[in-house]
């Protein structure tokens, strides 16, 4: 047979969809990750933080993908899925997880300008907590409503974007975001010049009578 020859059928389609599918992935996964960063230096004017908020949406997408496999293979019973599935998920977990982290880094900047990191986090999580927390719900049961459609594939899109928005919701930016960037303290926004002020040192703060906070626990003996 000539190697020029070409073969048709449903098998070649769902070969080449599948190829198509992969490179996909391979592209546009890192391209997206990488302008979100980029996005994300210049708002909080940090290289760290902004490393902390791409690999807990990484983690949340995995794990979200990894349930769903669970839940389609053993609890549904779907016998495969789209190859595209993966992508769409992605896209739409990191577009909508990336507000709330925008929303909770934000506030949590702002205080720490006046309050120090850790304190910072602290006053930032409970201010924003419960907007954050409704607006998640709220998206979960949006997209949840898909799943009423005789469409596996519409199915499969609704719990996969429904239950990683609940994860993003309730664990990453309500425990895990937080307790990161508590632990990590000032250094988190390195190199912003909030790690060698700890915060509160900002131009106009000692005019206002806001006064830096003083070093934060855990940090004396640390170089910034």
């Amino acid at each position: 047979m000539s190697t020029d020859a070409l073969v048709g059928g449903s098998a070649a389609t769902n070969l080449d969809v599948l190829d198509a599918s992969s490179r996909d992935l391979k592209v546009i996964v890192p391209t997206i990750l990488v302008v979100i960063f980029v996005v994300l230096s210049l708002l909080l004017r940090s290289l760290l933080a902004p490393l902390v908020l791409v690999a807990a949406n990484v983690v949340s997408f995995a794990a979200t993908i990894g349930i769903s496999a669970l839940v389609f293979d053993h609890v549904l019973g779907f016998n495969g899925g789209d190859p595209a599935i993966p992508l769409y998920g992605f896209v739409f977990l990191v577009a909508l997880g990336i507000d709330y982290s925008i929303f909770l880094m934000t506030r949590v900047r702002e205080e720490s300008l006046v309050r120090g990191t850790r304190t910072g986090v602290l006053v930032g999580l409970a201010v924003t907590g419960g907007v954050i927390t409704s607006a998640g719900i709220v998206l979960a049961s949006t997209f949840s409503a898909l799943a009423v459609l005789p469409i596996q594939f519409l199915v499969q899109i609704a719990f996969i974007v429904g239950f990683g928005v609940l994860l993003d919701t309730f664990v990453v930016r309500s425990l895990l975001v937080p307790a990161v960037a508590h632990d990590l303290g000032r250094r988190v926004w390195w190199p912003s010049r909030l790690v060698a002020d700890g915060g509160g040192s900002g131009p106009g703060h000692h005019a206002a009578g806001v006064h830096p906070p003083a070093e934060e626990p855990g940090d004396a003996g640390r170089p910034a």
